[in-house]
C-alpha cells in the first residue's frame, strides 16, 4: 500500500517525470469538488518513458490536442496507438501502469481526471449492485463520444471557476460514474432501480429543503442527508419523483423566486441574482433566459411600464 499515490500527487510525478516543473493550466484543487479532482496540464513534446505508480483513485485522460503516437505496457504486453483529440484511457486504482514515447510529438494538454472508488461504490449500492461482484477495467486509447461530452462539460466548468456550483459538479460526476460502470466495467447488467420510489413525506422533506437553502451551494449530500439515502442514490429517485434531476430542479426554483422578486421588490438585480443562489448577475441572465425565453432587465422594465 505503501507504493500507491493519491490523486493530487498523480500530475507532480507526471511532470517530474517529463522534466517539468510547471503547475497545473487548470486545477479543481481549490474549488473542494466532491470525489472528484479534474486538471489539465500542457504536456512535453519531447520523448519519454514513465512508470507511473497505483494510484489511489481511478485514473481518466482525455487526450486534448494534436496527434500524438503513445505506447502503454500492461500484463506484460505493450500496446501503442496514436491518440487523437478526444481519446481517452482509463487506469482503475491500485493499478500501476507504464507510458513511453519515443520520438517527439506535438504539445497537447491532457485532461486528467481523478474519481473517487466510493463513488463507483455509492452508484453501485444505490442500484443494488454489489461492488465487490465487479470492477473497472484498463481501457487503452478509446474514441468515446459520451464520456467525451461529459469530460467537455467538467473542463468548461473548470474554465469558468465552478460558476454553476456543487449540485452541477455532482449531477455531472454521477453521470460519469454511472457511464463508467455500464461501459468500463466486469459488470454487465443494466443499471437501474425501477422498484424504489421516494416516499411523498421524503420528497416533501427534499422540497422543502432546497427552498429553504435556495440561497446556498447546494450539494446532493445536503440534500440526501435530510432524508438518510445516498446522493447517488437520491438523484435517481428524485428524477423519478418530480421528472428533473436536482440540479435543474434547482435552478427552476431560482429563476421563479428571482421572477417574483422582479415584479414585487425594487431589488437590484445583481443582488437579486445572489439572494436566490446564483453566482452573478450574469448567470442568472443565462438561466432566467434559456427558461423564460425573455430576461430580467425585459421582466423589469415591462413592470415599471
Amino acid at each position: 500500500m505503501k507504493n500507491i499515490v493519491k490523486a493530487l500527487e498523480l500530475n507532480q510525478r507526471l511532470n517530474e517525470s517529463l522534466g517539468l516543473n510547471q503547475s497545473p493550466m487548470l486545477s479543481s484543487r481549490q474549488m473542494n469538488w466532491n470525489g472528484i479532482l479534474v486538471e489539465q496540464c500542457q504536456s512535453s513534446s519531447t520523448s519519454f518513458e514513465i512508470e507511473v505508480p497505483a494510484v489511489s483513485d481511478h485514473w481518466l485522460n482525455l487526450h486534448l490536442g494534436n496527434p500524438a503516437l503513445l505506447l502503454q505496457k500492461r500484463d506484460d504486453r505493450l500496446h501503442e496507438s496514436i491518440r487523437h483529440n478526444g481519446n481517452c484511457f482509463l487506469v482503475p486504482a491500485g493499478q500501476p501502469s507504464y507510458w513511453c514515447r519515443h520520438s517527439e510529438g506535438a504539445i497537447c494538454s491532457p485532461l486528467h481526471i481523478c474519481l473517487k472508488p466510493k463513488l463507483i461504490e455509492q452508484a453501485a449500492e444505490a442500484d443494488e449492485i454489489d461492488p465487490q461482484r465487479f470492477n473497472l477495467v484498463t481501457c487503452f486509447d478509446r474514441q468515446d463520444l459520451q464520456l467525451h461530452q461529459i469530460a467537455m462539460l467538467l473542463h468548461a466548468e473548470l474554465q469558468l471557476g465552478g460558476i454553476m456550483g456543487q449540485l452541477y459538479i455532482e449531477s455531472l460526476t454521477q453521470m460519469l460514474v454511472i457511464h463508467l460502470i455500464r461501459h468500463y466495467s466486469t459488470f454487465t447488467k443494466t443499471i437501474t432501480s425501477k422498484n424504489k420510489s421516494l416516499t411523498n413525506l421524503q420528497l416533501q422533506q427534499a422540497i422543502e429543503y432546497i427552498h429553504a437553502h435556495l440561497d446556498q451551494d447546494l450539494s446532493l449530500e445536503q440534500i440526501a442527508q435530510v432524508i438518510n439515502i445516498s446522493p447517488t442514490y437520491f438523484a435517481s429517485l428524485f428524477k423519478r419523483a418530480t421528472g428533473t434531476s436536482p440540479h435543474q430542479y434547482v435552478i427552476q426554483q431560482r429563476v421563479e423566486r428571482a421572477k417574483l422578486m422582479l415584479s414585487k421588490t425594487d431589488i437590484a438585480i445583481a443582488d437579486i441574482a445572489l439572494q436566490v443562489g446564483f453566482s452573478s448577475q450574469s448567470h442568472l441572465t443565462q438561466q432566467f433566459k434559456r427558461l423564460t425565453g425573455i430576461t430580467p432587465k425585459q421582466v423589469r422594465n415591462t413592470i415599471k411600464i
